[in-house]
């Protein structure tokens, strides 16, 4: 899982999959804004069969790869 995170982060961030740490600080580090927050939770939903809802969403919980690794857990079950 962490991962395929990390080439989706990769992908909508222009860097290498490797340069995606698991603590890195996606919005502090400018990799993403709230534009790339939506394209990254739809990217999330499509490859983890997920459903995450952008409007309570706390920008946290999308912080850094950890924190969507977590998310993600949580909503699989």
């Amino acid at each position: 899982m962490e991962q395929k995170i990390a080439e989706i982060l990769a992908e909508l961030c222009g860097v290498e999959p490797e340069e995606i740490q698991p603590e890195l600080e996606l919005f502090e580090e400018g990799l993403l804004d709230s534009f790339a927050a939506i394209q990254l939770v739809m990217e999330l939903e499509e490859a983890f069969g997920v459903s995450l809802d952008m409007a309570s969403l706390p920008r946290e919980r999308i912080a850094t790869p950890a924190a969507i690794a977590a998310l993600i857990r949580e909503k699989q079950g």
